[in-house]
């Protein structure tokens, strides 16, 4: 089994740190910046081989030239976004692979947040690193796709198994959890997990990773029946104000 360690970064980002014990390699997934990073390596002893980028966008990628300087890792991200990631190694796209050791990561196209976005599914660990494409309770804003690519999306990681852990990049559950008890205020699983979240975030607490399962079953765009649902959701959580 890897391990995954959640390293806070900016105001709300989170990168994702994962080491393969068996072959001693770590990987970094979405570094928004590499002081953090390269500080809970060290205090590890985990030496870092390899960069995974979901997309193009700074707070994703911001940390990648310095923590290459540093450690002299390969850098894996979207073909379809390369001309925005200077720092990219090696290019991937939907269907391909790539490793941790022998941990095998299939690649997913999932663009709408934007074009070229992909997320990473471990089937073996049972987990898949989002990027932005899906929050807990939410789904990322539609800056260069469309509601059918988004809702494509989440028809896709939907269907893999429920006990799959997700791991996205923003800590955005509470806002996202409000807008979700609006839009479905009868849907009592959603109550009940916003009272859980909602006492974590007074702890001082993450909320993320989520689940597959949990997010079927409270994600507002997860569960919108038709892409012009989750288009209708989409609008009305970006002028939600709960």
């Amino acid at each position: 089994m890897i391990e995954i360690i959640r390293i806070p970064a900016l105001s709300d980002n989170y990168i994702w740190l994962a080491h393969d014990p068996e072959s001693g390699e770590t990987v970094v997934i979405d570094p928004a910046e590499a002081e953090p990073v390269l500080a809970a390596a060290a205090d590890r002893g985990w030496a870092i081989t390899q960069i995974w980028n979901t997309h193009w966008h700074p707070d994703h990628v911001g940390g990648n030239a310095a923590i290459k300087a540093a450690t002299g890792c390969t850098i894996t991200g979207p073909a379809a976004e390369s001309d925005r990631i200077a720092t990219l190694d090696v290019l991937v796209s939907g269907g391909d692979e790539v490793r941790m050791g022998k941990v095998r990561a299939d690649v997913i196209d999932v663009p709408a947040h934007t074009s070229g976005h992909i997320a990473y599914h471990l089937p073996e660990e049972h987990c898949i690193f989002v990027g932005d494409t899906l929050f807990a309770m939410g789904c990322g804003r539609l800056f260069e796709g469309t509601p059918e690519q988004m809702f494509d999306n989440m028809t896709r990681l939907a269907a893999l198994p429920g006990d799959t852990m997700v791991y996205c990049a923003h800590e955005y559950t509470q806002s996202n959890g409000r807008y979700a008890l609006a839009a479905e205020p009868g849907n009592a699983d959603i109550v009940s997990r916003m009272a859980k979240v909602d006492a974590m975030r007074l702890r001082g607490e993450a909320t993320v990773p989520t689940t597959i399962a949990l997010e079927r079953a409270t994600n507002p765009f997860m569960r919108a029946a038709s892409a012009a649902e989750l288009a209708e959701r989409r609008a009305a959580k970006d002028s939600f104000r709960g």
